[in-house]
Protein backbone atom coordinates (compact mmCIF):
# COMPACT_ATOMS: atom_id res chain seq x y z
CA UNK A 1 0.00 0.00 0.00
CA UNK A 2 1.04 3.56 0.51
CA UNK A 3 0.12 6.58 -1.44
CA UNK A 4 1.10 10.17 -2.05
CA UNK A 5 1.01 12.68 -4.85
CA UNK A 6 3.89 10.78 -6.42
CA UNK A 7 1.40 8.02 -7.21
CA UNK A 8 -0.91 10.45 -8.95
CA UNK A 9 -3.40 10.82 -6.09
CA UNK A 10 -4.40 14.36 -6.94
CA UNK A 11 -7.45 16.13 -5.50
CA UNK A 12 -10.56 15.92 -7.67
CA UNK A 13 -11.13 19.25 -9.39
CA UNK A 14 -14.13 21.14 -8.10
CA UNK A 15 -15.32 24.03 -6.02
CA UNK A 16 -18.29 24.81 -3.91
CA UNK A 17 -21.41 22.62 -3.91
CA UNK A 18 -24.53 24.80 -4.05
CA UNK A 19 -24.05 27.55 -1.51
CA UNK A 20 -21.42 25.56 0.39
CA UNK A 21 -17.83 26.61 -0.37
CA UNK A 22 -15.11 24.15 -1.29
CA UNK A 23 -14.05 21.91 1.57
CA UNK A 24 -10.84 19.99 2.28
CA UNK A 25 -9.90 17.19 4.65
CA UNK A 26 -7.23 18.47 7.04
CA UNK A 27 -6.73 15.50 9.35
CA UNK A 28 -7.94 11.97 10.16
CA UNK A 29 -7.87 10.72 13.73
CA UNK A 30 -8.44 7.25 15.12
CA UNK A 31 -9.63 6.10 18.53
CA UNK A 32 -9.02 2.52 19.67
CA UNK A 33 -11.40 2.02 22.58
CA UNK A 34 -11.61 -0.92 24.97
CA UNK A 35 -15.19 -2.16 25.27
CA UNK A 36 -14.67 -5.19 27.48
CA UNK A 37 -13.75 -8.37 25.64
CA UNK A 38 -12.89 -6.58 22.40
CA UNK A 39 -12.17 -3.10 21.06
CA UNK A 40 -14.06 -0.53 19.03
CA UNK A 41 -12.23 1.33 16.25
CA UNK A 42 -13.45 4.85 15.54
CA UNK A 43 -12.54 7.31 12.78
CA UNK A 44 -12.84 11.09 12.97
CA UNK A 45 -12.25 13.22 9.87
CA UNK A 46 -11.58 16.96 10.28
CA UNK A 47 -12.04 19.64 7.61
CA UNK A 48 -10.96 23.21 6.97
CA UNK A 49 -14.55 24.37 7.52
CA UNK A 50 -14.74 23.09 11.08
CA UNK A 51 -17.11 20.28 10.14
CA UNK A 52 -16.07 16.81 11.25
CA UNK A 53 -17.40 13.33 10.61
CA UNK A 54 -17.27 10.08 12.57
CA UNK A 55 -17.30 6.43 11.55
CA UNK A 56 -16.59 2.95 12.83
CA UNK A 57 -14.33 0.24 11.43
CA UNK A 58 -14.85 -3.43 12.25
CA UNK A 59 -12.92 -4.78 15.22
CA UNK A 60 -11.02 -7.55 13.48
CA UNK A 61 -8.77 -8.72 16.30
CA UNK A 62 -5.51 -7.16 15.07
CA UNK A 63 -7.10 -3.76 15.62
CA UNK A 64 -3.77 -1.94 15.67
CA UNK A 65 -3.37 -3.04 12.06
CA UNK A 66 -6.69 -1.43 11.14
CA UNK A 67 -5.58 1.80 12.80
CA UNK A 68 -2.32 1.75 10.80
CA UNK A 69 -4.23 1.27 7.54
CA UNK A 70 -6.45 4.24 8.36
CA UNK A 71 -3.34 6.30 9.09
CA UNK A 72 -1.88 5.26 5.75
CA UNK A 73 -5.07 6.25 3.93
CA UNK A 74 -4.84 9.62 5.67
CA UNK A 75 -1.82 10.44 3.48
CA UNK A 76 -3.99 9.78 0.44
CA UNK A 77 -7.02 11.74 1.60
CA UNK A 78 -5.80 14.97 3.23
CA UNK A 79 -6.54 17.83 0.83
CA UNK A 80 -9.49 16.06 -0.79
CA UNK A 81 -13.11 17.22 -0.63
CA UNK A 82 -14.80 14.78 1.79
CA UNK A 83 -18.19 15.12 0.07
CA UNK A 84 -16.92 13.22 -2.97
CA UNK A 85 -17.69 9.94 -1.21
CA UNK A 86 -17.70 7.62 -4.22
CA UNK A 87 -14.52 9.15 -5.62
CA UNK A 88 -12.65 8.74 -2.35
CA UNK A 89 -13.94 5.18 -1.95
CA UNK A 90 -12.62 4.41 -5.45
CA UNK A 91 -9.34 6.10 -4.58
CA UNK A 92 -8.85 3.85 -1.55
CA UNK A 93 -10.18 0.64 -3.06
CA UNK A 94 -8.69 0.85 -6.55
CA UNK A 95 -5.29 2.20 -5.54
CA UNK A 96 -4.76 -0.53 -2.96
CA UNK A 97 -2.55 -3.14 -4.64
CA UNK A 98 -4.91 -6.13 -4.29
CA UNK A 99 -8.57 -6.47 -3.24
CA UNK A 100 -8.68 -6.00 0.52
CA UNK A 101 -9.50 -8.45 3.25
CA UNK A 102 -10.99 -7.78 6.67
CA UNK A 103 -8.43 -5.23 7.88
CA UNK A 104 -8.26 -3.03 4.77
CA UNK A 105 -11.97 -3.21 4.04
CA UNK A 106 -12.76 -2.32 7.66
CA UNK A 107 -10.50 0.74 7.42
CA UNK A 108 -12.19 1.83 4.19
CA UNK A 109 -15.64 1.31 5.72
CA UNK A 110 -14.92 3.41 8.82
CA UNK A 111 -13.51 6.25 6.73
CA UNK A 112 -16.49 6.09 4.38
CA UNK A 113 -18.92 6.45 7.29
CA UNK A 114 -17.15 9.63 8.41
CA UNK A 115 -17.34 11.06 4.88
CA UNK A 116 -21.12 10.59 4.87
CA UNK A 117 -21.41 12.26 8.28
CA UNK A 118 -19.60 15.31 6.89
CA UNK A 119 -21.76 15.32 3.76
CA UNK A 120 -24.93 15.32 5.85
CA UNK A 121 -23.71 18.02 8.23
CA UNK A 122 -22.53 20.15 5.31
CA UNK A 123 -25.95 19.90 3.64
CA UNK A 124 -27.80 20.32 6.94
CA UNK A 125 -29.71 17.04 6.55
CA UNK A 126 -29.58 13.50 7.97
CA UNK A 127 -27.53 11.04 5.95
CA UNK A 128 -30.64 9.04 5.06
CA UNK A 129 -31.91 12.10 3.17
CA UNK A 130 -28.85 11.89 0.89
CA UNK A 131 -29.44 8.17 0.27
CA UNK A 132 -32.86 8.52 -1.31
CA UNK A 133 -34.91 9.59 1.69
CA UNK A 134 -36.85 7.48 4.15
CA UNK A 135 -38.83 4.44 3.07
CA UNK A 136 -40.12 3.75 6.62
CA UNK A 137 -40.77 5.57 9.87
CA UNK A 138 -38.92 3.32 12.31
CA UNK A 139 -36.46 0.43 12.25
CA UNK A 140 -37.29 -3.08 13.47
CA UNK A 141 -34.51 -4.66 15.55
CA UNK A 142 -33.71 -7.97 17.25
CA UNK A 143 -31.23 -9.10 19.90
CA UNK A 144 -29.50 -12.40 20.67
CA UNK A 145 -30.57 -14.30 23.76
CA UNK A 146 -28.36 -16.13 26.27
CA UNK A 147 -28.75 -19.32 28.26
CA UNK A 148 -26.67 -22.51 28.35
CA UNK A 149 -29.61 -24.91 28.69
CA UNK A 150 -32.95 -24.98 26.84
CA UNK A 151 -34.70 -23.74 29.99
CA UNK A 152 -32.23 -20.87 30.44
CA UNK A 153 -32.57 -19.92 26.78
CA UNK A 154 -36.34 -19.86 27.12
CA UNK A 155 -36.15 -17.64 30.19
CA UNK A 156 -33.70 -15.30 28.48
CA UNK A 157 -36.03 -14.98 25.49
CA UNK A 158 -39.05 -14.16 27.65
CA UNK A 159 -37.10 -11.59 29.66
CA UNK A 160 -35.86 -9.80 26.53
CA UNK A 161 -39.35 -9.54 25.12
CA UNK A 162 -40.71 -8.25 28.42
CA UNK A 163 -37.88 -5.72 28.80
CA UNK A 164 -37.53 -4.39 25.26
CA UNK A 165 -40.68 -5.40 23.41
CA UNK A 166 -38.83 -7.26 20.64
CA UNK A 167 -40.87 -8.95 17.94
CA UNK A 168 -37.84 -11.02 16.92
CA UNK A 169 -34.90 -12.71 18.65
CA UNK A 170 -31.82 -14.69 17.69
CA UNK A 171 -30.36 -17.76 19.35
CA UNK A 172 -27.41 -20.11 18.90
CA UNK A 173 -27.39 -23.88 18.67
CA UNK A 174 -25.88 -26.51 20.98
CA UNK A 175 -22.76 -27.70 19.20
CA UNK A 176 -19.02 -27.72 19.75
CA UNK A 177 -16.03 -29.69 18.59
CA UNK A 178 -16.31 -32.26 21.39
CA UNK A 179 -19.98 -33.04 20.83
CA UNK A 180 -21.10 -35.97 18.63
CA UNK A 181 -23.32 -34.74 15.86
CA UNK A 182 -26.42 -36.66 16.92
CA UNK A 183 -26.18 -35.11 20.37
CA UNK A 184 -25.66 -31.65 18.87
CA UNK A 185 -28.73 -32.18 16.68
CA UNK A 186 -30.87 -33.36 19.59
CA UNK A 187 -29.81 -30.63 22.01
CA UNK A 188 -30.10 -27.90 19.37
CA UNK A 189 -33.62 -29.04 18.57
CA UNK A 190 -34.51 -29.00 22.26
CA UNK A 191 -33.21 -25.42 22.56
CA UNK A 192 -35.26 -24.17 19.62
CA UNK A 193 -38.35 -26.01 20.85
CA UNK A 194 -38.01 -24.50 24.34
CA UNK A 195 -37.66 -20.96 23.03
CA UNK A 196 -40.58 -21.33 20.64
CA UNK A 197 -42.82 -22.65 23.40
CA UNK A 198 -41.72 -19.82 25.69
CA UNK A 199 -42.36 -16.92 23.29
CA UNK A 200 -45.36 -18.26 21.42
CA UNK A 201 -46.07 -18.62 17.70
CA UNK A 202 -45.74 -14.99 16.57
CA UNK A 203 -42.20 -14.00 17.64
CA UNK A 204 -39.62 -14.44 14.86
CA UNK A 205 -36.66 -16.59 15.89
CA UNK A 206 -33.39 -16.52 13.96
CA UNK A 207 -31.21 -19.58 14.56
CA UNK A 208 -27.48 -18.87 14.20
CA UNK A 209 -25.21 -21.85 13.50
CA UNK A 210 -22.05 -19.69 13.55
CA UNK A 211 -20.59 -21.88 10.75
CA UNK A 212 -20.12 -24.78 13.17
CA UNK A 213 -20.85 -27.19 10.32
CA UNK A 214 -18.73 -27.72 7.23
CA UNK A 215 -20.72 -30.62 5.77
CA UNK A 216 -23.87 -29.57 3.93
CA UNK A 217 -25.73 -32.72 4.95
CA UNK A 218 -25.35 -31.89 8.64
CA UNK A 219 -26.83 -28.46 8.11
CA UNK A 220 -29.67 -30.07 6.13
CA UNK A 221 -30.46 -32.43 9.01
CA UNK A 222 -30.49 -29.55 11.49
CA UNK A 223 -32.78 -27.50 9.27
CA UNK A 224 -35.26 -30.34 8.94
CA UNK A 225 -35.19 -31.01 12.69
CA UNK A 226 -36.04 -27.42 13.67
CA UNK A 227 -38.36 -26.69 10.75
CA UNK A 228 -41.54 -27.48 12.79
CA UNK A 229 -40.71 -24.49 15.03
CA UNK A 230 -40.86 -22.05 12.10
CA UNK A 231 -37.50 -20.24 12.39
CA UNK A 232 -37.19 -16.81 10.80
CA UNK A 233 -33.95 -18.04 9.24
CA UNK A 234 -30.96 -20.36 9.59
CA UNK A 235 -27.91 -18.10 9.81
CA UNK A 236 -24.41 -19.01 8.65
CA UNK A 237 -25.30 -22.71 8.44
CA UNK A 238 -21.98 -23.57 6.77
CA UNK A 239 -18.67 -21.80 6.16
CA UNK A 240 -18.98 -18.82 3.78
CA UNK A 241 -16.27 -19.52 1.20
CA UNK A 242 -18.04 -22.11 -0.97
CA UNK A 243 -21.02 -20.52 -2.71
CA UNK A 244 -21.91 -23.72 -4.57
CA UNK A 245 -22.23 -25.56 -1.27
CA UNK A 246 -24.55 -22.84 0.04
CA UNK A 247 -26.68 -23.21 -3.08
CA UNK A 248 -26.78 -26.99 -2.57
CA UNK A 249 -27.99 -26.44 0.99
CA UNK A 250 -30.61 -23.95 -0.18
CA UNK A 251 -31.99 -26.50 -2.61
CA UNK A 252 -32.48 -29.07 0.15
CA UNK A 253 -34.09 -27.07 2.99
CA UNK A 254 -37.34 -25.19 3.47
CA UNK A 255 -36.06 -22.74 6.09
CA UNK A 256 -34.88 -19.35 4.78
CA UNK A 257 -31.08 -19.08 4.77
CA UNK A 258 -29.13 -16.01 5.92
CA UNK A 259 -25.41 -15.26 5.58
CA UNK A 260 -22.96 -12.58 4.48
CA UNK A 261 -21.17 -11.17 7.52
CA UNK A 262 -17.91 -12.70 6.28
CA UNK A 263 -18.26 -11.37 2.74
CA UNK A 264 -16.90 -8.06 1.44
CA UNK A 265 -17.85 -5.62 -1.26
CA UNK A 266 -20.42 -6.11 -3.99
CA UNK A 267 -18.17 -8.53 -5.83
CA UNK A 268 -18.34 -11.28 -3.21
CA UNK A 269 -22.09 -10.86 -2.79
CA UNK A 270 -22.83 -10.93 -6.53
CA UNK A 271 -22.39 -14.67 -6.96
CA UNK A 272 -24.40 -15.55 -3.85
CA UNK A 273 -27.20 -13.26 -5.00
CA UNK A 274 -27.16 -14.39 -8.64
CA UNK A 275 -27.28 -18.04 -7.55
CA UNK A 276 -30.17 -17.26 -5.17
CA UNK A 277 -28.33 -19.26 -2.54
CA UNK A 278 -29.68 -17.04 0.26
CA UNK A 279 -33.00 -15.57 1.30
CA UNK A 280 -31.39 -12.88 3.47
CA UNK A 281 -28.03 -11.23 2.88
CA UNK A 282 -26.25 -9.95 6.00
CA UNK A 283 -23.47 -7.55 5.00
CA UNK A 284 -21.67 -5.74 7.81
CA UNK A 285 -21.53 -1.99 7.22
CA UNK A 286 -18.24 -1.77 9.18
CA UNK A 287 -16.31 -4.12 6.86
CA UNK A 288 -18.28 -4.67 3.61
CA UNK A 289 -17.18 -1.30 2.21
CA UNK A 290 -19.45 1.14 3.99
CA UNK A 291 -22.83 2.71 3.38
CA UNK A 292 -22.84 3.19 -0.38
CA UNK A 293 -21.34 -0.24 -1.02
CA UNK A 294 -24.03 -1.82 1.15
CA UNK A 295 -26.67 0.12 -0.77
CA UNK A 296 -25.31 -1.44 -3.96
CA UNK A 297 -25.38 -4.92 -2.40
CA UNK A 298 -28.96 -4.29 -1.32
CA UNK A 299 -29.93 -3.18 -4.82
CA UNK A 300 -28.52 -6.39 -6.33
CA UNK A 301 -30.43 -8.37 -3.72
CA UNK A 302 -33.64 -6.45 -4.36
CA UNK A 303 -33.52 -7.44 -8.04
CA UNK A 304 -33.50 -11.11 -6.93
CA UNK A 305 -36.25 -10.63 -4.30
CA UNK A 306 -33.76 -11.11 -1.44
CA UNK A 307 -34.07 -9.18 1.84
CA UNK A 308 -31.24 -7.42 3.71
CA UNK A 309 -30.72 -8.00 7.44
CA UNK A 310 -27.43 -6.29 8.33
CA UNK A 311 -24.90 -7.94 10.63
CA UNK A 312 -24.32 -5.50 13.50
CA UNK A 313 -22.21 -6.71 16.46
CA UNK A 314 -20.17 -3.53 16.86
CA UNK A 315 -20.80 -0.41 18.93
CA UNK A 316 -23.84 1.94 19.13
CA UNK A 317 -22.25 4.11 16.42
CA UNK A 318 -22.44 1.21 13.96
CA UNK A 319 -26.10 0.85 14.92
CA UNK A 320 -26.75 4.49 14.01
CA UNK A 321 -25.02 4.10 10.64
CA UNK A 322 -27.09 0.97 9.96
CA UNK A 323 -30.30 2.79 10.90
CA UNK A 324 -29.68 5.43 8.23
CA UNK A 325 -29.06 2.65 5.72
CA UNK A 326 -32.20 0.80 6.81
CA UNK A 327 -34.33 3.95 6.68
CA UNK A 328 -33.51 4.45 3.01
CA UNK A 329 -33.44 0.85 1.73
CA UNK A 330 -36.66 -0.72 0.41
CA UNK A 331 -35.67 -4.38 0.92
CA UNK A 332 -34.33 -3.92 4.44
CA UNK A 333 -35.93 -6.47 6.79
CA UNK A 334 -34.53 -6.26 10.33
CA UNK A 335 -31.38 -5.05 12.12
CA UNK A 336 -29.23 -6.88 14.66
CA UNK A 337 -29.10 -4.76 17.82
CA UNK A 338 -27.64 -4.67 21.31
CA UNK A 339 -29.48 -2.40 23.75
CA UNK A 340 -26.96 0.28 24.90
CA UNK A 341 -28.20 0.40 28.46
CA UNK A 342 -25.09 -0.73 30.34
CA UNK A 343 -21.30 -0.84 30.20
CA UNK A 344 -19.29 0.74 27.42
CA UNK A 345 -22.22 0.86 25.01
CA UNK A 346 -24.08 3.21 27.36
CA UNK A 347 -21.39 5.92 27.43
CA UNK A 348 -19.62 5.79 24.08
CA UNK A 349 -22.15 8.08 22.32
CA UNK A 350 -23.84 11.23 23.53
CA UNK A 351 -27.27 9.85 22.50
CA UNK A 352 -27.32 6.11 21.69
CA UNK A 353 -30.43 4.81 19.96
CA UNK A 354 -32.67 3.04 22.45
CA UNK A 355 -35.24 0.45 21.41
CA UNK A 356 -38.83 1.38 22.12
CA UNK A 357 -41.30 -0.96 23.79
CA UNK A 358 -42.55 -2.10 20.39
CA UNK A 359 -39.19 -3.58 19.30
CA UNK A 360 -38.28 -0.67 17.00
CA UNK A 361 -35.80 2.22 17.16
CA UNK A 362 -36.42 5.75 15.90
CA UNK A 363 -34.65 7.27 12.91
CA UNK A 364 -32.41 10.28 13.73
CA UNK A 365 -33.40 13.61 12.20
CA UNK A 366 -30.34 15.71 13.02
CA UNK A 367 -27.75 16.49 10.29
CA UNK A 368 -25.23 13.76 9.50
CA UNK A 369 -25.55 10.68 11.69
CA UNK A 370 -27.20 12.81 14.38
CA UNK A 371 -24.89 11.57 17.15
CA UNK A 372 -21.40 12.33 18.45
CA UNK A 373 -18.71 10.27 20.12
CA UNK A 374 -18.13 10.80 23.83
CA UNK A 375 -14.37 11.26 23.53
CA UNK A 376 -14.07 12.14 27.21
CA UNK A 377 -15.22 8.61 28.08
CA UNK A 378 -12.42 7.11 26.00
CA UNK A 379 -9.91 8.14 28.68
CA UNK A 380 -11.29 5.41 30.94
CA UNK A 381 -11.58 2.81 28.13
CA UNK A 382 -8.05 1.66 27.23
CA UNK A 383 -7.86 -0.93 24.43
CA UNK A 384 -7.01 -4.53 25.22
CA UNK A 385 -5.39 -7.15 22.96
CA UNK A 386 -7.94 -9.82 22.08
CA UNK A 387 -8.58 -12.60 19.63
CA UNK A 388 -11.52 -14.79 18.81
CA UNK A 389 -11.40 -17.95 20.92
CA UNK A 390 -9.87 -21.05 19.38
CA UNK A 391 -12.04 -24.16 19.48
CA UNK A 392 -10.74 -27.73 19.49
CA UNK A 393 -12.25 -31.09 18.74
CA UNK A 394 -11.83 -34.07 21.05
CA UNK A 395 -8.81 -35.22 19.01
CA UNK A 396 -7.06 -31.87 19.46
CA UNK A 397 -7.64 -30.42 15.98
CA UNK A 398 -8.86 -26.80 15.78
CA UNK A 399 -12.07 -25.86 14.01
CA UNK A 400 -13.70 -22.68 12.76
CA UNK A 401 -16.32 -20.98 14.89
Amino acid sequence: MGGDNGRGLQPLNGGKIGNTPAMKITDIKTFLVGAGGRNWVYVKILTDQGIHGIGEAYSAGPDEATVKVIEDFKRWLVGQDPRNVQYLFDLMYNTTRFPGGLVINSAISGIEHALWDIAGKSAGVPVWALLGGRTRNKIRVYQSIGGASPQEAAESAKKMIETYGYTALKMGIAANGDMPYNRALRESTERVRAVREAVGPDIDIGVDVHTKFVEVERAVRLAKAIEPFQPMWLEEPIRPENYTAMKKLSDHVDIPLASGESNYMKYEFKQLIDMQALDFVQPDICCCGGVLEMKKIAAMAEAQYIKVAPHNPMSPLATVVNVHFAASTPNFYILEYHAPDSGASKIVLNEPLMVKKDGYVDIPNKPGWGVELNEEAFKSMPPQPWKRGTNFRADGSPYFQ
